[in-house]
């Protein structure tokens, strides 16, 4: 039950800000100030509900994926379902690679910062 709250809660924020924030931070409607005001409206009560609420459960000794992860899948299978064909998702290959090897850079460093402070 757990990986499916979770997968409901990624994929509420997931749809809500591919949805809304495009047409908010336009420049056509509101420019850079939609974009604030999409952060602080979607993210927030997102945030709210994922986290503080519990809809994606986190134990104490876990893994902490956080909403950016089901926002990043939905933004690209949207595209992916509207194009009708994996190109999309094939052009995405070269970004997730690099961010795979940010995130494993970042976690070692973590590491070598969190080991070097206890001792």
């Amino acid at each position: 039950m757990k990986f499916l709250r979770s997968v409901l809660g990624y994929a509420i924020a997931g749809m809500f800000v591919m949805s809304v924030w495009g047409p908010m931070a336009s420049l056509e409607s509101f420019g850079i100030i939609g974009g604030w005001f999409a952060a602080f409206a979607i993210i927030g009560p997102m945030w709210f509900l994922n986290h503080y609420v519990g809809v994606i459960p986190h134990e104490a000794d876990s893994g902490f994926v956080d909403m950016a992860t089901g926002i990043g899948i939905a933004g690209v299978m949207r595209d992916v379902f509207g194009a009708g064909s994996i190109d999309p998702l094939i052009a995405t290959l070269p970004t997730l690679g690099l961010v795979i090897l940010g995130g494993v850079i970042g976690g070692y460093l973590a590491a070598k910062v969190e080991e070097s402070m206890e001792g």
